[in-house]
This record gives C-alpha cells, structure tokens and sequence, in this order.
C-alpha cells in the first residue's frame, strides 16, 4: 500500500516514516504542503495523512484540493488542535478521519487499515499466484479454497504479500504484530510462523525464502 505523509516536523515525519514502512506501507514523504499537493496529482497513492498545520499550503487546502481529481482517495489528517470545531472543519472539508497528536502509533496504523478496509470493499487486494488475499475480511485463499488463519499469521502473510520480492527483516514482523494490539515476540516464534505459512502455502505456487541474516522474502520459483 503506496502512503503519502505529508509532515512539516522532521523528526516525527522520520519516525512515522520508518515506523510506516515497517509494517508493510510504502511511504512518500512530503515536508510541506506544496510538495504534498503535486505528489498527490502526479502519482497513485492509496491513502495519504495530512498535517493540517503544513507550511505553504496548509493541509485543508490540499484536502480540498484532491478532493476535486481523487474523491475516493482516504485522508486521515493530523493536527494538535483538538477543539470539536477544528475537527468538525477538517471532516467537513473531505477528511475520512481526525487524529490529534500526541497519538500513539497503534492506534494510528488501526485507524489507516479500517480506512483502507472502507475503501476497498469487497475486492480482494492481492493475488500472487494461486493465492488471494482479502484485506476487508482478512481471509486468504488458494485455488478458491480458504486457509485457516490465525490473527498473526494472517498479519504475516499480508505483509509478506504486500512486499512479495522484497526482504521483510524480523523487526517488520514483530512491529506489524505489535501494532495490531498484540505482544511481540522473538526470532524463534517468528520462524514457528514462518513454518506454518510454508505448509499452507505448498499449494500457492509460492515459496518463503529465508535471506540468511536479514529475514524472509515472498517469491514465485522461476
């Protein structure tokens, strides 16, 4: 999933942007509102977080401004102005969600897949060889048959998914758990996990590679 960030503090704006990254987002990142307005009419993104607070062109001008090409496009926007008027202002200016800072990151990536979930409904997202993956009701199928999945590897299979070709370090893994409200484990819980995804996915016409030292990649064998 392509996110644009478009964040004026560059110390938060790293944070999330690595934070983002590490559960399975790929991030653009715009430092001020002019940027984020171009980005946004040159390139595809599936959803975008707005600081409302931006220099040059604040967020609720480039809200307004995407609105008119990209109506379906999810906006969460970040302010710290929490008075209801600042809020109602920025739903009423086409924001599909508020968040006001401070915020916890879980919270926040919640908040970005239930938009995402509203935005894409009943279509699944994925389909890397025999699998198909459906984000809206987390279900994952093979050849029309569906796995049996639990919450976590459901997580794992989807951010391998959604970066198939790509290695997914450890840290992704346990970061992507943890921001779905669960503990996070060691090395040797991931690798169970890893195990159980193989065997289910014997039929997938997919493989889970083991890059030595970095983490997993998802691939089609040649």
């Amino acid at each position: 999933m392509k996110l644009l960030l478009a964040e004026d503090d560059a110390m938060l704006a790293d944070a999330l942007q690595t934070q983002l990254s590490g559960v399975g987002f790929e991030v653009e990142h715009a430092p001020n509102g002019a940027v984020a307005d171009y980005l946004l009419q040159k390139q595809r993104f599936d959803i975008a977080v707005l600081d409302i607070g931006l220099p040059m062109m604040d967020g609720l001008a480039v809200l307004q401004h995407v609105r008119q090409t990209q109506p379906a496009l999810p906006v969460l926007l970040l302010s710290a102005r929490d008075a209801l008027d600042d809020r109602v202002a920025g739903l009423q200016a086409g924001a599909d969600d508020y968040v006001t800072k401070p915020f916890d990151f879980p919270e926040l990536v919640a908040r970005l897949q239930a938009l995402l979930r509203r935005s894409q409904p009943n279509t699944p997202s994925a389909l890397l060889g025999q699998l198909s993956l459906d984000h809206t009701s987390r279900r994952a199928m093979v050849s029309g048959m569906a796995l049996e999945l639990s919450g976590r590897e459901w997580t794992l299979l989807a951010l391998l998914a959604n970066q198939r070709d790509q290695v997914v370090t450890k840290e992704q893994i346990t970061q992507a758990w943890s921001a779905e409200g669960g503990e996070t484990s060691g090395g040797n819980s991931i690798e169970v996990y890893i195990h159980r995804l193989r065997r289910k996915l014997e039929d997938a016409g997919l493989v889970i590679r083991t890059v030595r030292g970095l983490g997993y990649l998802m691939e089609a064998p040649s």
